[in-house]
């Protein structure tokens, strides 16, 4: 059966509706009957980033589907995976194009782990192929591909679904309940504070070799010839193991470093990643972006401790105001980033918090405060109010939040219902990823610094039209390049519209 009669075969057979997958069964909600593997294939799936948390995300995606091909630029990552079972008869690659050029047809589920910068390409190519999608966190780097990937999606009507796998705890979701009871009253403000980065992040950090000669020259030039030449083979070996070209991507050019980018540090470098607001707001705010209607912001304003338009800073505050609602008044999010950096101690003292956790989240209303201190509001407290009881819909439980998130997807998928994914692209992850990405546009106009890397003051405020995505002072701004976070442009060779 090929992989186009298989989905129509798929939805033509399924209940629109609930539905659950297991071992290469679909049963559709109120049904105890599973059909045979012999009147149903499983779903074919494609894996891009096997490596970090691209290695959970292809082995979740494994327990409920054939893989039939994975991709990534690390030739050792590549050859790991294929010696589990799963991934044995999968076919690599290095480049996601020549995956999608000989598989794209066959394949009904794809999952994308790779760096920030690749999220959008991938994705939208997956999806004008009619391929559900599971992508990880942030959705992507910049604001336009967050909502191009929401209109693609839309239109073109697969499932999708954002690896931000708090989502599928019952815990988050019983918060999001509590919240939007108005059990904290009228709202006030929300605050959260993240560890992160816990990868470099700061001025002055690129690197390459001529560089490298001119400082290794500087500092003793009798031995600077083996330094150099030593360096020299260390980058030889490592392009023989990954496919620079396919990791840069849609982004400019620079050389290969040895640990500066791959694998984890793309993390704090503008052109491939979003810092660590990026990294763990889409974690931390599954709870008050869906409870306190935190989108589309008028404003954003940050401080930093000074970064050079390459990497991002070491840390930063940033300020989000969003105008009133039918639900809520106008209200202030706080976001602090690094280990240390979080809110006024008075802040949390008003509601007996004296322990603040490294990470968390702080909800205040008039009549009470939400403290979460769990990345994924998992855990939580409400103070100075009591819980209610509220009625929300429970995660299908095969083994872990994470693997329940990815499920989620297989069900949707099999159900032909898009909207059985809590994450998906439409009304949760390409919103609260436009809303987390506008911080970044506040952090790239407080580039000054304090003095010895000490928070500097405000930067300049950006003023924001969300519906039209446009900075409505920006003939004011002082800064350069800050439309330019908006929307990417991509090298010759990759789709952006």
């Amino acid at each position: 059966m090929s992989g186009t009669t298989r989905r129509k075969f798929i939805q033509s057979s399924t209940a629109v509706g609930a539905s659950t997958i297991g071992a290469g069964y679909f049963v559709s909600a109120g049904s105890t009957t599973a059909l045979s593997n012999s009147a149903i294939e499983k779903l074919n799936v494609a894996c891009i980033g096997v490596g970090g948390k691209g290695g959970s995300d292809s082995s979740n995606a494994a327990l409920f589907g054939n893989v039939i091909a994975m991709c990534d630029v690390d030739r050792n990552t590549l050859q790991g995976k294929s010696k589990a079972p799963e991934f044995k008869n999968a076919e690599k690659f290095t480049d996601y194009r020549e995956l999608f050029a000989k598989y794209g047809k066959q394949i009904d589920i794809i999952n994308v782990s790779t760096p920030d910068h690749m999220h959008a390409v991938i994705t939208l190519e997956a999806m004008r192929l009619g391929i559900s999608c599971y992508t990880q966190k942030p959705l992507t780097r910049t604001i336009y591909e967050a909502r191009l990937l929401a209109n693609v999606a839309k239109e073109t009507g697969v499932c999708t679904q954002m690896g931000n796998q708090g989502t599928a705890l019952d815990s988050s979701r019983e918060a999001i309940a509590q919240l939007k009871s108005g059990v904290l009253g009228t709202l006030k403000e929300v605050y959260a504070w993240s560890n992160r980065p816990v990868w470099a992040q700061g001025p002055g950090r690129r690197m390459d070799m001529a560089s490298f000669a001119a400082q290794a020259y500087k500092e003793d030039a009798k031995e600077a010839p083996k330094l150099v030449q030593s360096k020299h083979n260390e980058i030889l070996r490592a392009m023989e193991r990954v496919d620079w070209k396919s990791w840069i991507g849609v982004a400019q050019d620079r050389d290969y470093w040895p640990g500066l980018y791959h694998s984890f540090q793309f993390r704090g470098w503008w052109d491939f990643g979003t810092g660590a607001l990026g990294d763990m707001a889409c974690h931390q705010l599954t709870v008050p972006f869906a409870a306190c209607g935190l989108r589309d912001p008028i404003s954003v304003q940050a401080k930093t401790t000074g970064h050079d338009f390459d990497s991002f800073p070491a840390s930063s505050v940033i300020k989000f105001e969003f105008p009133e609602t039918a639900e809520r008044p106008a209200i202030p999010f706080w976001w602090y980033d690094r280990k240390g950096n979080k809110p006024p101690k008075e802040v949390f003292a008003k509601w007996g918090i004296d322990k603040v956790a490294d990470s968390g989240v702080l909800i205040i209303g008039d009549k009470g405060a939400f403290y979460s201190s769990d990345d994924y509001c998992g855990k939580y407290e409400l103070k100075g109010v009591e819980k209610v009881k509220v009625d929300f819909e429970k995660a299908e439980n095969k083994g872990s939040n994470d693997v329940n998130n990815m499920y989620e997807l297989f069900r949707a998928k099999s159900a032909g219902n898009p909207m059985i994914c809590k994450s998906n692209f439409i009304d949760r992850a390409g919103p609260l990823t436009e809303t987390i990405l506008l911080g970044n546009l506040a952090v790239w106009a407080a580039a000054k610094g304090g003095d010895g890397g000490e928070m500097g003051e405000w930067g300049e405020k950006v003023e924001w039209d969300a519906k039209n995505l446009k900075v409505t002072n920006l003939a004011s701004l002082k800064t350069p390049g800050v439309a330019d976070l908006i929307k990417p442009k991509y090298r010759e060779g990759y789709r952006l519209d």
